[in-house]
């Protein structure tokens, strides 16, 4: 059996789990009424985790960009192939555009990003009222597309290894 190797692998779980406590964070903090100590302080910790994420993103992909994914078995039909691919090439893309997004839609409402609470990103856009509500939009429907992909990522695990049995899950596995 073919598998991933272990940078990847440990890539694939930790970002995973960024995402999982990202998205948590995010659906917990607005949910919060007002503006309280806790609030805020939620919403700067779901910034620095979307950050990290970014930067593990990248280096998830500098490493797959100079390492193959191992080839996926034989008896696997073309049409699980090309969604897989097209599933892993989305998933990528809303890796980066999601905290891309949130720190637009950050800028636009005013609110720098300051990462750790030490490290103040640079402003790529000045605060704008009507950006705002857009990069709002944009990044809540980036994170449905996320959630919707997520769980089609891991029915489709969970498939290759309960029903096919065919090693497709444990090429990913520490």
């Amino acid at each position: 059996m073919l598998r991933y190797t272990l940078p990847a692998i440990l890539l694939h779980w930790l970002i995973a789990l960024l995402i999982i406590s990202a998205f948590a964070l995010g659906v917990t903090m607005v949910d919060i009424p007002g503006i309280t100590p806790t609030k805020l302080k939620y919403f700067s910790w779901h910034k620095w985790l979307g950050i990290t994420v970014l930067g593990f993103a990248s280096l998830r992909l500098l490493w797959r960009l100079g390492h193959k994914a191992p080839k996926y078995p034989a008896v696997m039909p073309d049409w699980q192939r090309s969604a897989a691919h097209g599933l892993h090439a989305l998933l990528y893309v809303l890796m980066f555009a999601i905290p891309v997004s949130g720190y637009l839609y950050s800028l636009a409402a005013g609110v720098p990003v300051v990462y750790l609470g030490v490290l103040p990103l640079p402003a790529v856009i000045d605060a704008n009222p009507e950006w705002k509500p857009i990069f709002k939009q944009i990044h809540y429907w980036f994170n449905m597309t996320l959630l919707t992909m997520f769980a089609l990522h891991v029915a489709a695990a969970l498939k290759h290894h309960f029903i096919d049995r065919d090693g497709v899950f444990k090429r990913m596995l520490p």
